[in-house]
């Protein structure tokens, strides 16, 4: 009995130790590549053919860090991080488009309405090659976005790379960029039609005035809230657009790596538009935020989704201030709709897929996704890993109808959801 009681003993401190000396393993690795880093850049700083700028070398280490983790992680010095918090409130000097990076190449992921990128026909997918003739690869993120920017009425050249095309120049007037997240209009048959472009600081209270001046031209049947090419952005106005059309329930979740950090978001009491019947408009340019208030209205049963797979950005980017040294962009948790779907890499599916159509002929460009980035996360639920598999692009997704010169009448996908809330219209009329 004394022998068991001592292996027992034994065991406790074997337990209690063993998981002690791998901390302190790992510990002392961290440290050893650290002075390794250290050892580099003092080479780096004596010995470089040129004498080196220390405070780029930094930025530029500090950068490769996070921009190896997952696409959607970046340092952002002083400028670019007062840029940023400009540009979240929704007035900002640039070409007008929303961008990652993908294979050392600049990625359009959407063109933002009436701007100079939308006005020249700038697509989402689009691959920029070459700034004023200067090649992208090789710059950072941040480096190719503050090339974009420039003094309002400046000129500046893109070389655009798009699938089943050669490349090609397109010259862009830099101009101040005012967005207007929030439009609307009456479709025929009554239809509310409401299309929200981003979610910056003026969504929820340009979404309300929306519903208002809808109100004011007569009895609405239902809506069309179209989150095409809506890139995202707050995740603090999506949960409030959602909000906005649902009385109760889950909006959305976020998880990360520590349990205790998790978050949940939930309705208050109140439906905007008086439970009318809606229809949500997607496709590969809807991301993130936009992919929030689909999936929530989608679980809930209170929207049909129609359109296409959204591009799936579904992860959380935390900003951390650095006094002093501008902010990190730091991945910390992915997003889940109500019924506990993970959003990243998967995307939300339509209810009823269409695919949009052109007037003069459709355009089978493959439209590339989260999942097809460079590094992008995984799903964190199917894989057992956190990076995405090596899936082939999503299906062909043909151009948005808004950059054909009529919209009304190529804009398939709008005439599909304006079919479906008349069909419901007419349903209940009947019922009644």
């Amino acid at each position: 009995m004394r022998r068991l009681a001592l292996v027992a003993a034994l065991l406790a401190v074997v337990a209690t130790t063993v998981p002690a000396a791998i901390a302190q393993d790992k510990e002392r690795e961290t440290y050893r590549q650290l002075e390794l880093f250290g050892t580099v850049f003092d080479r780096v700083r004596s010995d470089y053919v040129e004498e080196p700028e220390v405070d780029e070398l930094i930025e530029n280490a500090i950068n490769g860090m996070l921009t190896s983790l997952d696409p959607h992680s970046s340092y952002m010095n002083e400028k670019t991080f007062r840029d940023m918090q400009v540009q979240t409130r929704g007035e900002f000097g640039g070409l007008g488009i929303e961008v990652t990076m993908e294979d050392g190449l600049i990625k359009v992921m959407s063109p933002i309405d009436d701007t100079p990128a939308f006005r020249a026909g700038i697509k989402a997918g689009d691959l920029i090659t070459h700034l004023d003739g200067e090649a992208v690869r090789g710059l950072t993120l941040q480096q190719a976005v503050d090339k974009m920017r420039g003094p309002v009425g400046s000129d500046i050249k893109l070389t655009i790379r798009r699938e089943n095309r050669d490349p090609f120049d397109v010259i862009l007037t830099r101009a101040n960029i005012r967005i207007t997240p929030v439009k609307a209009r009456v479709e025929e048959e009554d239809i509310g039609y409401i299309r929200i472009t981003t979610f910056n600081e003026q969504t929820t209270a340009s979404l309300a005035k929306a519903i208002a001046d809808l109100n004011k031209q007569g009895k609405i049947q239902g809506i069309v809230l179209d989150l095409r090419n809506n890139p995202g952005g707050l995740l603090k106005e999506a949960i409030s657009v959602t909000d906005a059309f649902l009385d109760k329930g889950e909006i959305v979740s976020t998880r990360g790596r520590k349990k205790e950090e998790g978050q949940r978001w939930n309705a208050t009491p109140g439906d905007i538009v008086n439970s009318l019947p809606m229809v949500v408009l997607i496709n590969g340019g809807s991301a993130s935020a936009s992919e929030i208030v689909a999936g929530a209205l989608q679980d809930h049963r209170r929207a049909i989704v129609l359109g296409t797979q959204s591009f799936g950005k579904g992860s959380v980017q935390t900003i951390i201030p650095l006094p002093g040294h501008g902010a990190i962009r730091l991945t910390t948790q992915r997003y889940y709709t109500p019924s506990g779907r993970s959003i990243q890499a998967l995307g939300i599916e339509p209810d009823i897929e269409v695919e949009q159509l052109q007037l003069a002929a459709v355009s089978d460009r493959a439209q590339r996704r989260e999942r097809d980035l460079r590094g992008a996360l995984g799903n964190g639920e199917d894989t057992g890993t956190d990076r995405a598999p090596g899936a082939p692009p999503g299906r062909a997704t043909p151009g948005s109808a808004r950059e054909g010169e009529d919209a009304q009448i190529t804009d398939y996908q709008l005439a599909r959801a304006v079919g479906v809330l008349k069909g419901i219209a007419l349903y209940r009329r009947k019922a009644d």
